[in-house]
């Protein structure tokens, strides 16, 4: 289904005034007959004047059906007894075909996303925000599409990275509408079609990637192992994500501006094991540096000694000091020495 734009001259003011005299030429028109039938009696011209009127009366709302007003990045695809026949899409007043039938499918759905949240107000909250809601339910319950761009807030699922550990992710996705035709008709809710392919692919694109960095693993299908990790690369990620949901709405007439991640974590389940970890490495850098440290001062220790030839140590000795000068060093707590006042022997 290919889209078609309705080049129609913007003459909806003209129908809507040629429609308000044709009501008011119809009323006088029935309101002269009736007076010339009541005055002289019926005759042919009054009883086909009266005719004509009480006919536009009836019948003259139907021009009205054809008038259509589009606001900025709205359009609108219409059908003619089943048949597509064209996108308006330039703003303006328009008239066309009275019977002609605006089509969106997902009019009425209500996603996390920018245009479809709507709450619940009460008391004060609710009277000051009266013409707003009034205004979110008529979009609701319009058939015109909206181009503008939408930002799409999935709900957070869990799912299981390229090593087996559960994480939880949410992401956000900018996107709009480029081919209204293929959006109405290659799919039966666009809105929905859209939030399905965006957790799909989430997953898929989830499951090859780490939580964080780990050693052996292909991220990006080369052959070769790499550091990407979903909390290390998530420019990347995200890049990626995007495509994949380009690749499969773009039979919806749908085109992905850009996906963000903004949410991951490790599942509840496992989040206390994965910090006791991530303690525990970081407790593990931490004593390497120390004792690197330690060993350092240890070895400047013994050299300022021979170098000022302060005293004379042995092999034993020489152990001794540094066996306690690490333990000074290296300890989690402050050191408490005890003093011999009497012979090292």
């Amino acid at each position: 289904m290919e889209e078609k734009l309705l080049k129609s001259a913007k003459n909806g003011m003209a129908v809507l005034l040629a429609t308000i005299l044709a009501y008011a030429a119809a009323i006088a028109a029935v309101v002269i007959s009736g007076i010339d039938i009541d005055r002289y009696g019926a005759s042919a011209f009054s009883i086909a004047g009266l005719v004509i009127g009480i006919a536009v009366l009836t019948l003259g709302w139907i021009p009205l059906l054809g008038l259509k007003v589009l606001k900025p990045q709205e359009a609108l695809v219409l059908t003619l007894f089943g048949k597509y026949i064209g996108t308006l899409k330039e703003n303006g007043f328009y008239y066309v075909n009275p019977f002609c039938v605006g089509v969106n499918p997902a009019a009425k759905t209500k996603l996390s996303q920018s245009g479809d949240v709507s709450e619940p107000s009460s008391g004060l909250r609710a009277i000051a925000s009266g013409a707003q809601s009034m205004n979110l339910a008529a979009d609701y319950g319009s058939k015109k599409l909206s181009l503008k761009i939408m930002t799409l807030n999935n709900s957070r699922q869990k799912i299981n990275d390229c090593l087996g550990n559960p994480v939880e992710i949410g992401i956000a996705v900018t996107w709009r509408i480029v081919d209204t035709a293929k959006a109405v008709f290659n799919v039966d809710n666009y809105k929905e079609f859209l939030s399905l392919q965006c957790d799909s692919a989430l997953r898929q694109v989830v499951r090859v990637y780490p939580y964080d960095v780990a050693p052996n693993v292909d991220t990006t299908g080369d052959g070769h192992a790499d550091e990407g990790s979903l909390r290390g690369s998530s420019d990347v990620v995200a890049a990626r994500i995007r495509d994949e949901i380009q690749a499969r709405v773009k039979e919806a007439g749908i085109e992905v501006v850009e996906a963000r991640i903004t949410y991951l974590a490790y599942a509840p389940e496992i989040a206390a094991v994965m910090l006791q970890r991530q303690q525990a490495s970081a407790i593990i850098d931490a004593r390497k540096m120390i004792v690197d440290g330690a060993v350092g001062m240890v070895e400047m220790a013994l050299e300022r000694l021979n170098e000022k030839d302060v005293v004379q140590l042995d092999e034993e000795r020489k152990a001794a000091m540094v066996s306690n000068l690490l333990v000074v060093l290296c300890g989690n707590h402050d050191a408490q020495p005890i003093v011999n006042s009497g012979s090292l022997y």
